[in-house]
């Protein structure tokens, strides 16, 4: 435990807010806010939104569902999960969700260490220029932050 880090007091109907990826991002613990320790957000996906499947090389991920009808993968199998359900996926395991449902989702998301608020944000600038994203640059910052799609 770092004794030097103060601690820290979040709203979780406030934030910065981001958007990448066709989803909202609401960053309530950043990076520098908790010493590197952790980052915590909540993520609205539209019906049929979510990552593709992939991992992080850096981070254990956990996924609280708070709305919305959302499927996880997981060992090569997509399973429905309703509000309510918590979900831990480890460093270097194959995962993602999509939204199954008719209306947004909402999720609470951890990772620890921090640093993902910092890949949140390069893939929102990112989405953020005019016309299409860049893909590839996308691809390119996802393995400069340890995050790989799987084929």
């Amino acid at each position: 435990m770092n004794a030097s880090q103060p601690p820290v007091f979040a709203d979780l109907t406030n934030g910065r807010v981001l958007h990448a990826f066709g989803e909202e991002i609401m960053i309530h613990l950043d990076s520098e806010s908790t010493g590197g320790t952790l980052n915590l957000w909540t993520e609205l996906t539209p019906p049929g939104g979510g990552p593709p499947p992939h991992y992080h090389e850096h981070e254990d991920e956990w996924f609280v569902v708070q709305e919305g009808n959302v499927e996880f993968f997981s060992d090569g199998n997509w399973k429905a999960f309703a509000p309510g359900a918590v979900l831990f996926m480890p460093r270097n395991h194959v995962h993602g969700f999509r939204n199954a449902g008719q209306t947004t989702s909402r999720m609470l998301l951890t990772t620890v260490p921090g640093g993902f608020d910092r890949y949140l944000t390069r893939c929102a600038e990112e989405f953020a220029k005019r016309g299409e994203p860049g893909m590839d640059h996308i691809i390119a910052i996802s393995a400069e932050h340890g995050i790989h799609f799987a084929t």
